[in-house]
């Protein structure tokens, strides 16, 4: 099970015009010591107004810096096909760490790479927003059509239903005043027969557990509002209006896809005629992320998950975006769901990408797809530094080119495990060592540990300057003078230096005057359903349609 670590509880409030330099008091690890350049960065929106003479020298630079990692790596995996496992096993460990150093050259990222992935990421978004371009864009950044946000006052009962894997809960909110609540919730499970029977199966299934969770908790005969959080992928057309684009996570139902789940769910409720619920919005978790947040910060204006998969939501101004027909002229703002898992799929991201990322690519269930998220998600990381831990060892240089057979089976290093080695303390290698004897290697010396943590520095110190990129190029779009992020998702709350990386990062990327802080998301896919609901139904009251 997968401990909380502090380190990624914190939630800090950042000026960027203070930060020269801010570590947030980190502390450096190995990998701060590489490919650090000078001088302030640009912002992405400032980076466009670049002259061409500076953005040619610019790119020159780039093409350099990657020539010279290229170059390194590419020298460090010459000497090793032309020295054998035994000749470099005999090598001292100060050779054997630089040789580590060196092949990991190309998992770091410079400040001008970055730079240019913020570029990248600006261009994607405007592609994903735009009538003309959205059908080809890669960041498809659809509308969600939530424009209100919560605002503290909502009080009642709401219901939630988040369905998103092989499980699915219900759960009975009831909001308070002073930003209280009271939260009761039910897991259940979905049958395989019913993962890949008919739609009409599936909703009547959840039909009869909403009104067994009604029952168990004596508001069976209540009328709720219910908000539904559906992670799948899904075209939304309205509030409570969204086509499944395709069943993913070993889900086949029958007479789903391109079919409207929020009316397919009421059908089933309406079959069994013996429940009221009002389904008043669908949502996916990263909408949840933000609403739950937004209720307690009301600055709260997007929402991140880096978890299994990795995502984002903002607040976009309703100019921008092209394919939403605004019906309230005086709501000026809408939810956007960038959907940015896809960034890269188009080869943006190639100039960036390893050999091990190729590696991730070619064997994972969905080949050229959600090339961004394969470099951040806590799906990939751990295997993403098995692999690196693999052609180190078959090369000799770590274990003394002693492998295992759990090392060398693919998912079986698990991404907890670069969150539970990184959490050592410098010169302390305990849980370095406990993992490496889950893997069945026992004789590991204390360089080798060295450099399994320096791995394992180099994987999640790329995935967070990612993340950073994008939110940072968010936040200088949004161009609001204060913005809090919400977020969740298992990397971001278990490992525990990603809040300071990106917090150290994302100060270096945004305009100077903007100050923004992270915020730990509580349930977003359970409370921020419900929020969804209640915003919803406050909006009916305000408006009298009811």
């Amino acid at each position: 099970m997968d401990r909380e670590l502090n380190g990624a509880m914190k939630s800090v409030s950042i000026n960027s015009a203070q930060l020269n330099g801010h570590n947030n008091g980190g502390g450096l690890d190995e990998t701060d010591r590489v490919g650090v350049a000078q001088g302030a960065a640009l912002s992405a929106t400032e980076k466009i107004t670049t002259t061409t003479a500076a953005a040619a020298a610019a790119a020159a630079t780039k093409s350099a810096t990657a020539a010279t990692y290229a170059t390194t790596a590419t020298a460090t995996t010459t000497k090793l096909t032309t020295h054998s496992p035994q000749q470099i096993a005999l090598l001292s460990a100060a050779e054997k760490s630089k040789m580590v150093h060196e092949l990991c050259q190309q998992l770091l990222l410079t400040d001008e790479q970055v730079q240019e992935l913020c570029y990248r990421i600006l261009h994607e978004l405007r592609r994903g927003l735009a009538k003309d371009t959205h059908p080809k864009a890669n960041v498809k950044c659809f509308v969600t059509y939530v424009q209100d946000l919560p605002n503290g006052n909502e009080r009642g009962k709401f219901l939630a239903l988040d369905l998103g894997g092989t499980n699915f809960r219900v759960l009975l909110i009831h909001l308070q005043e002073n930003n209280d609540f009271q939260m009761e919730s039910r897991i259940y499970a979905i049958p395989q027969h019913i993962m890949i029977g008919s739609g009409t199966q599936l909703f009547d299934h959840i039909a009869e557990c909403l009104s067994n969770f009604m029952a168990e908790h004596n508001v069976y005969k209540e009328r709720l509002p219910l908000g539904f959080t559906f992670s799948f992928p899904l075209r939304q057309l309205g509030l409570t209006k969204g086509l499944l684009e395709t069943w993913t996570k070993g889900f086949n139902c029958a007479g789903v896809v391109n079919e409207d789940v929020v009316q397919l769910l009421k059908d089933a409720i309406a079959r069994r005629g013996d429940v009221q619920i009002d389904v008043c919005a669908i949502l996916n978790d990263t909408t949840g992320t933000l609403m739950s947040c937004a209720w307690k910060n009301h600055n709260c204006k997007i929402g991140l998950i880096v978890g299994t998969g990795a995502n984002a939501c903002y607040m976009e101004r309703v100019e921008e975006a092209e394919l939403f027909a605004a019906e309230d002229p005086r709501k000026k703002h809408v939810l956007i769901n960038t959907e940015w898992g896809a960034f890269g799929d188009n080869g943006a991201l190639d100039f960036v990408r390893t050999e091990f990322d190729r590696d991730i690519d070619v064997h994972s269930i969905n080949p050229g797809k959600q090339t961004f998220e394969k470099m951040i998600s806590g799906m990939y990381m751990g295997e993403l530094v098995r692999l690196v831990l693999v052609k180190m060892t078959q090369a000799g240089i770590l274990f003394n080119g002693q492998d295992s057979e759990v090392l060398n089976t693919r998912g079986l290093f698990f991404t907890k495990y670069v969150s539970e080695i990184e959490a050592d303390e410098p010169g302390n290698f305990t849980n370095c060592r406990l993992v490496l004897e889950e893997l069945g290697l026992t004789n590991a010396t204390d360089g080798d540990c060295a450099n399994v943590r320096y791995i394992c520095e180099c994987v999640s110190k790329r995935a967070a300057h990612l993340v950073s990129a994008g939110i940072a190029t968010l936040i200088n779009k949004m161009d609001e003078p204060t913005v809090t992020v919400g977020v969740d998702g298992s990397v971001y709350r278990f490992h525990p230096k990603f809040h300071n990386l990106m917090v150290e990062k994302i100060s270096q990327l945004i305009k100077p005057g903007i100050t923004f802080d992270l915020m730990l998301s509580e349930d977003g896919s359970g409370r921020g359903a419900a929020l969804v609901a209640a915003v919803a139904c406050r909006e009916d009251i305000l408006n009298g349609k009811k």
